[in-house]
């Protein structure tokens, strides 16, 4: 007993200085996305600006308070949001690849997007982000639900991910089929939405990225003990009264919630709900959630918050999709995992 509480103790030691060491990467890039852009500026003027508050009407001021301030925090907020429904898709799923991009979440949420988008609202009408918001919802739990239907008469883990990537072909060929005959503003429209990107935050959709996210992450982190109990398998966990139904529903619900909210805001954003939560367990040397929730978030973050950093700078003014920079960076570190794993076993 004494060894395996050292033993607990060791892991606990290590996830910490893990989520410390990452925290100050964050708070680096966080602070290289306010200094680097068309206008540079220095830490220190940084610091002074920010001390100064909102009201200060130099040229470098607002665009640290009104462009970048906002987009640095929204790419933290959504970077830790997408990275924590990929770590809840992988427990339910029980598959190392699952993710709302790979099982075709954000393809029906991109969908939806374009029907209310295309149909309801038509030409010369403006989405709200609200209305963003509701429709990428709608979208992934709808998507969510046909794979788990899929799910319920496939035995076999592997091919639910080849059943949720058919899904996502099926949505991407219905919008490709609303966008044949939508108006050119829409089409506009829809493909700056569908390239992935932080830019246009504001401060009003950061302050509902944050109630969505703090409160689902908040969520996550509640449901660490029983979801520890749901990865040793479905009649371990209902043995020491966990409600397998219930918590498998919480899962769908606030995944698709999770990723709902950065496909609204920002698109669709590839591998990061993958590269994270692998990046996360193998920091903090668990699987158990109640150290990977914190690792997982903070890791997402980091990653979000870098690589928007990248495709805003590396060939400036031309400025990058996000999700292709999280696509160069997130595959190579998946395959290298998983060749790291193999070798391992």
């Amino acid at each position: 007993m004494a060894r395996a509480a050292g033993s607990e103790g060791a892991r606990a030691h290590r996830a910490i200085a893990f989520d410390l060491a990452v925290l100050l990467g964050l708070v680096a890039l966080f602070v290289a996305n306010l200094c680097l852009g068309s206008v540079e500026t220095t830490s220190a003027e940084v610091a002074r600006i920010l001390a100064g508050g909102p009201g200060d009407a130099s040229t470098a001021a607002q665009v640290i308070w009104q462009i970048r301030l906002p987009r640095a925090i929204e790419a933290v907020l959504l970077g830790g949001g997408l990275s924590l429904s990929g770590f809840l898709l992988q427990t339910f799923f029980a598959n190392p690849i699952a993710d709302p991009f790979v099982l075709g979440i954000s393809s029906g949420a991109k969908l939806v997007v374009a029907v209310v988008m295309i149909v309801v609202l038509g030409a010369g009408q403006v989405m709200s982000p609200a209305a963003s918001v509701a429709s990428a919802f709608l979208g992934s739990l709808i998507t969510m639900g046909f794979v788990l239907l899929i799910s319920r008469r496939v035995r076999i883990q592997s091919m639910l991910i080849v059943a949720g990537v058919m899904v996502g072909y099926i949505c991407s060929a219905v919008t490709n089929f609303l966008i044949a005959f939508a108006d050119d503003q829409a089409i506009v429209n829809l493909d700056n939405w569908s390239r992935g990107s932080f830019s246009g935050a504001t401060w009003a959709d950061v302050a509902l990225v944050a109630a969505c996210v703090l409160a689902m992450g908040a969520a996550v982190f509640a449901l660490s003990k029983p979801l520890g109990a749901y990865q040793l398998g479905e009649p371990y966990a209902q043995s020491v009264g966990v409600d397998v139904r219930r918590l498998r529903m919480l899962i769908v619900l606030v995944s698709s919630l999770l990723s709902a909210c950065v496909a609204a805001f920002a698109g669709p954003v590839s591998f990061v709900g993958i590269a994270a939560p692998h990046l996360a367990r193998r920091g903090v040397g668990s699987s158990r959630p109640l150290f990977v929730t914190p690792a997982c978030f903070l890791t997402g973050a980091a990653f979000c918050c870098g690589c928007d950093l990248i495709a805003r700078t590396l060939f400036s003014p031309v400025e990058l999709s996000v999700s292709a920079v999280t696509a160069v960076f997130g595959a190579p570190v998946v395959i290298a995992l998983m060749l790291r794993g193999r070798a391992g076993r």
